[in-house]
């Protein structure tokens, strides 16, 4: 699946989505201790902690953040209460987005979500207008080095991976949700390293079109990526290499 996840994928990869190491590092704080909160404050059984404690060691978020979030979700700290929050919409002519936020306030959240669709020519929607659109998945994606791609496939597919789809600079792998752990391990036993390990919206059919159109769709999701209290913009966008290059040059 080309589109959206693999953009997404990218720009971390590069950094972009790490312009604003401040930001990040909190939006990451919050997703720590969502996962502490719901499973437990030890990573070795709760593989939600895992996973999070994962994504903010690829970013170098510092140890204390990471030990201060959890310490927050098991309650052994005090802090704002956390809720999470998922937004449905639509993007210019009709791209569907599932906005994820975690917030300690919910009206300041739905404002400014609300406010970047309308600006960006959008709409936010009913919960429910576009989450049948995506399926529920494990989602893992590696940087190939030299040739080894089709092997890479191979070896998730033999670990398990329900789908996976090569391109020369980007091989990712789709999972069931109960399978994305055992799926990861064999990779990481395997001493393979990937961009993103993580549960993820998967669209069951990606919309197209024109250069214009797409970009109007990445700059609204560029936009609702920067608020501080989304964690992450999912979509059916389809975007080529052509138009991600031309995006990239523009910013």
């Amino acid at each position: 699946m080309s589109g959206h996840s693999k953009w997404s994928t990218i720009k971390r990869q590069k950094g972009v989505a790490d312009a604003r190491r401040g930001q990040l590092f909190t939006k990451l704080a919050r997703e720590i201790e969502i996962a502490a909160r719901e499973g437990g404050g030890d990573p070795a059984v709760n593989f939600s902690l895992r996973l999070t404690i994962d994504k903010a060691k690829r970013a170098n978020m510092p140890k204390d953040n990471i030990e201060r979030a959890i310490l927050r979700g098991t309650g052994e700290l005090k802090g704002k209460a956390i809720e999470e929050i998922n937004y449905e919409g639509y993007g210019p002519q009709g791209t569907a987005l599932i906005v994820e936020v975690l917030t300690d306030n919910r009206n300041r959240a739905v404002s400014d979500v609300r406010g970047v669709f309308s600006r960006h020519g959008g709409n936010l929607g009913e919960t429910g207008c576009v989450a049948w659109l995506f399926e529920r998945k494990g989602y893992i994606s590696i940087v190939p080095q030299d040739d080894e791609a089709e092997e890479l496939a191979l070896m998730a597919i033999d670990a398990g991976a329900d789908d996976v789809k090569v391109d020369e600079d980007l091989v990712e792998v789709f999972t069931r949700v109960e399978d994305l752990q055992r799926v990861r391990e064999a990779l990481t036993e395997a001493s393979i390293s990937f961009t993103t390990a993580e549960l993820s919206w998967i669209p069951k059919s990606m919309v197209q079109f024109d250069e214009k159109t797409t970009i109007k769709n990445m700059r609204l999701i560029d936009a609702l990526e920067e608020l501080d209290d989304v964690q992450q913009v999912y979509s059916n966008l389809e975007i080529s290499d052509k138009v991600m290059a031309v995006y990239e040059a523009a910013q």
